[in-house]
């Protein structure tokens, strides 16, 4: 899969189209841009109908608001944009359903016995921060954006397995890094 494939086309027809109220073009963008958008939104939600809901209204509102978009940048960096405010949003709303993140099926049993000791996502993500360069690479690409490890190997240069074992060594870092923060 080459990753800089989209980048290269010409969306002014597509874009025109939209701004035109084009069904068959709106729906052609949103097969485009709907997987990276995916992506980027697995990286805070891993509830599917979240996702579906941040995914829907952010294109609603890329197509409430194409006639702005002046070709000066990306395309694609202009949805992202407007689907991650989008998604700010959405959490903004619903701010009170989002308590803690659970990390892991290991660990149960140990957060069941240290109630006081949960984790916010923040926490999380600095662990994930605090691993080397190529583990935390892999680990975000993988467990985060949602890419497979065909394709973090092909982005890395590095094989597909290798791959694996970056992922299988990040977990290991974290799963330790977790143990030692529940038991401070």
């Amino acid at each position: 899969m080459n990753f800089f494939k989209r980048k290269n086309k010409d969306y002014k027809e597509l874009v025109n189209g939209c701004s035109n109220n084009d069904r068959k073009s709106q729906e052609a963008l949103y097969k485009e841009f709907f997987p990276a958008m995916e992506r980027m939104i697995r990286k805070h939600t891993t509830d599917r109908d979240q996702q579906i809901d941040i995914l829907n209204n952010g294109f609603l509102r890329v197509f409430k608001k194409i006639d702005s978009f002046s070709f000066q940048g990306s395309l694609e960096g202009w949805i992202r944009r407007i689907v991650y405010h989008s998604m700010c949003d959405y959490f903004r709303k619903h701010q009170k359903d989002i308590r803690f993140m659970v990390f892991g099926d290991i660990l149960k049993e140990t957060l069941a016995s240290k109630e006081s000791n949960n984790l916010h996502f923040q926490d999380l993500l600095n662990m994930v921060n605090t691993l080397p360069e190529k583990y935390h690479r892999v680990f975000y690409m993988y467990a985060i954006e949602g890419y497979k490890h065909q394709e973090i190997g092909e982005a890395l240069n590095i094989n597909a397995n290798t791959s694996k074992w970056y992922l299988a060594e990040a977990r290991k870092k974290l799963q330790e890094n977790f143990k030692a923060e529940l038991y401070i």
